[in-house]
């Protein structure tokens, strides 16, 4: 009997730490997440333009890997134009995050009324 438990326990074992293993991410995220938290949780330690040449760097990686950017990429990048008070950059991005992510429609309309004011 001990013959039997043994090895289907171990093959138990390998199905369940196998059935842990992270899925291949949908997206190329680069340094999106950690420029995000970066900005929001320590303030003034990534400025607008260290964050624009690494996330323009990160597209240009998305495109090698043949990967979409994730969802907001664009958004944060086009509200980094606006900090620089570039505002047709800043327009271009967003209507980019609109296109790639037309979910996102109505939270980018609202940012491109505000840049029109």
């Amino acid at each position: 009997m001990a013959t039997i438990v043994k090895p289907l326990g171990l093959a138990f074992c390998f199905l369940a730490l196998s059935g842990c293993a992270p899925a291949p991410s949908l997206y190329y995220w680069g340094e999106y997440e950690d420029l995000i938290y970066q900005m929001y949780a320590e303030p003034g330690s990534a400025d607008p333009a260290t964050q624009i040449a690494k996330l323009r760097e990160d597209i240009g990686k998305a495109g090698e890997a043949g990967k979409p950017v994730p969802p907001g990429l664009h958004a944060h990048l086009g509200y980094l134009y606006f900090l620089q008070s570039d505002t047709h950059a800043a327009v271009l991005e967003f209507e980019t995050e609109k296109k790639l992510f037309p979910e996102s429609a109505t939270f980018v309309d609202g940012m491109l009324g505000r840049l029109k004011k």
